[in-house]
């Protein structure tokens, strides 16, 4: 089974049904539904996700969406030790370097999935798209 760490771009464009990213994400998901694929994500995803959406979904929905979404994911914390490892990190973007970071702690990992390619160079971890690692499923 592959162990995959999902950014935020990927819970976003299925929550918001980003066309036409959302088919992408609904296929991972459903990945995970059927037991072939490990899901994690970070706990900052979480946050930032619900930060994005409450504009645009009802409070009350998104809360329910997002802890209905934890049966397909393991959070994985964003902890003081993740975050002074990003702030010496050489990673550009502050945010995807704590990513990274955190995607780092997960024992046997085969990848990260996200949209934003360009700002995970420099990964130990293979990064894909969505549609690269959805043809690899």
């Amino acid at each position: 089974m592959k162990r995959v760490f999902v950014d935020t771009n990927i819970i976003v464009d299925l929550i918001a049904d980003r066309r036409p990213f959302s088919k992408f994400a609904i296929r991972l998901f459903s990945n995970a539904e059927n037991r072939k694929v490990k899901l994690f994500t970070s706990s900052h995803s979480i946050a930032t996700t619900h930060y994005l959406l409450k504009k645009y979904v009802d409070e009350k929905q998104l809360r329910e969406i997002l802890e209905n979404l934890l049966d397909y994911l393991t959070v994985v914390a964003i902890s003081q030790d993740v975050i002074k490892k990003g702030l010496k990190s050489k990673h550009k973007d502050f945010e995807d370097a704590l990513q990274i970071i955190a995607a780092s702690t997960i024992d046997n990992l085969d990848c990260i999935v996200t949209r934003n390619i360009k700002d995970f160079k420099g990964s130990e971890i293979p990064v894909f798209s969505p549609d690269e690692l959805s043809d690899r499923l």
